[in-house]
Parts: C-alpha cells; sequence; structure tokens
C-alpha cells in the first residue's frame, strides 16, 4: 500500500506494558552520558542504587512504542526518519521501579512537501498501573523525509519558542562518548540509523548518527546540573525543536537564559559548530 495519512490517522497501536527497575533507570543515565566522570558525586545519584534519582528525560522511553515507523503497513520510508520535536509534561516525580502502560496514538500527518517530508506527531500518556495515576504526557514529533508530497491541505506551522538574541546566562558544555548511541538504544530505540554503518549511510550520513533523545538527555542533564541543583522533581514540562543530528563523541553546549521559573535554552554542537536543538522551553518548580 502507498502511504496514506488517513490510515495512519485511524491506525490503533497496541498498548505497550513495561515494567522496570532501578538498573533499568542506571542503564538510561548512562545512555545519556552521566556517569562519565565516576567520582562526580552529583552524577553518581543517577547511575548508582544507593538513593537513586530518575533522570527526568527518563519519561519519554517509558512504554515506549518502539520503532513502530518500521512497521509495513504504515509504507513509511523509515531509513529518512528522523527526530524532529519532543515534549514531555510530568505530573509525578518518577519512581525508580514499577509497571507502567501506554497507547501511542497518532494526532497529525503534515505534508510539507516532497523536498521536505510529512511531520507525524503522536503522544500518549503514561500511567502507573499500580496506582492509576498519570505519570507524564508526552508528544513526539518525526519527519519522514521520503513521505512528502502526498496533497490535502497545508496546516499552519505550530508557533515555536523564541530563544532570546542577547548573550545566555549560562552555558553547560557536556561530552557524549564515541559507543553513547550503543549505550542508549538498549533502552528502548532500536532504530538502526543509530548503530548500523551501512543504514546511516544509506541515509546520508558519515557514521550512525546519536539519537536526538539521546542528545536530550545530555541537554536535561545540562539544564539539571545548571538550573535545578541536581534536583530532578523540579521539571514540570519540557518541548524542543530538534535541528541538526549529532555524532557520538561531540561535546554538547547548552546555553540558557532563565527568567524565574521558564527557562530558554538551545543546544549546540562544539565540534560541528551548529544548533542541534533549539526553541527549548523548560518550566521548573
Amino acid at each position: 500500500m502507498s502511504f496514506d495519512p488517513e490510515y495512519l490517522l485511524n491506525r490503533e497501536f497496541p498498548t505497550i506494558r513495561q515494567t522496570y527497575s532501578d538498573k533499568d533507570c542506571m542503564l538510561y543515565a548512562l545512555g545519556v552520558g552521566l556517569g562519565i566522570d565516576p567520582l562526580d558525586e552529583n552524577c553518581l545519584r543517577f547511575v548508582y542504587e544507593d538513593g537513586l534519582k530518575v533522570m527526568p528525560s527518563q519519561s519519554v522511553m517509558m512504554a515506549h512504542p518502539g520503532f513502530w515507523a518500521k512497521e509495513e503497513d504504515l509504507d513509511i520510508d523509515w531509513v529518512k526518519v528522523l527526530h524532529a520535536g519532543q515534549e514531555f509534561i510530568l505530573h509525578k516525580p518518577l519512581p525508580t521501579s514499577g509497571t507502567v502502560e501506554a497507547t501511542n496514538r497518532i494526532t497529525e500527518v503534515t505534508d510539507k512537501g516532497e523536498k521536505i517530508g510529512a511531520l507525524i506527531v503522536s503522544d500518549r500518556i503514561v500511567r502507573d498501573v499500580e496506582t492509576g495515576e498519570d505519570l507524564c504526557s508526552l508528544v513526539t514529533t518525526i519527519l519522514a523525509r521520503g513521505n512528502g508530497g502526498f496533497g490535502g491541505d497545508r496546516k499552519s506551522v505550530p508557533k515555536t519558542d523564541v530563544v532570546p538574541s542577547r548573550n545566555p546566562d549560562e552555558i553547560c558544555d557536556l561530552p557524549t562518548l564515541p559507543q553513547q548511541a550503543l549505550l542508549y538504544r538498549l533502552s528502548g530505540d532500536f532504530n538502526p540509523l543509530h548503530a548500523s554503518p551501512s543504514v546511516a549511510r544509506n541515509a546520508g550520513f558519515k557514521a550512525p548518527i546519536l539519537h536526538g533523545l539521546s542528545t536530550f538527555g545530555v541537554m536535561t542533564h545540562g539544564l539539571l546540573k545548571t538550573c535545578c541543583g541536581y534536583d530532578p522533581d523540579k521539571f514540570k514540562r519540557m518541548r524542543v525543536r530538534f535541528s541538526a543530528p549529532v555524532y557520538p563523541g561531540e561535546t554538547i553546549r547548552t546555553e540558557i537564559w532563565q527568567d524565574g521559573n521558564e527557562i530558554a535554552f538551545r543546544c549546540r554542537s562544539l565540534e560541528q559548530d551548529k544548533i542541534v536543538i533549539n526553541n527549548g522551553y523548560l518550566l521548573i518548580d
């Protein structure tokens, strides 16, 4: 079948139930770069079981639907799929273990033209199975670069958060590991673009790129360190646009502008001298 946006909007996804442990929380934190300095006790709180805390950005991997864009009935050119945007809202502090469930739902498919692709927005609400309480709400936007030009009404682009034009109030530089994509994928995102050199080359990259959500985690670390004193309970809501890929081993600079409990930010790859995450917004307690 050919790519059909109406089919995608009406397609039912299975409910994903996930049981996770403190080990999974530590593995996630290692996959976004915490523990590079094993003597940093602030970071140790996220990778060591004694007094373990959960990274706020781990919410995006809870009850993760997997690489659903690869499923044959959707007819998405999955090799050309890129992560375009991510938002999370935390309703409660994330527990270090438990069973959660969520159902992925496609809410919007927008034709950006044959040269750009199709923007596909999905959401899911992650619930604690034992208590029945909502833990977090997640909104994910992907760009299917090989599926544009299907026609239909052009929808207006949602208003993006503005990053100030003045110099940032704070800057935080954090390294990534050469093997970071191989670590991060063990948290549930098995897109081969991030592991297979041949798949990466076929998609137009010189090597496997870092998951957008691993870069997202590095950025979360920078904000957690700079704005929240490593207290994850201060995070309430965050959203970003992904603007360029990162290669594992690059250094991510998070540029931060703070206005009370609202924070604007963006991220730059120092090696590429390129903005890789833009129009960032964080609400803290």
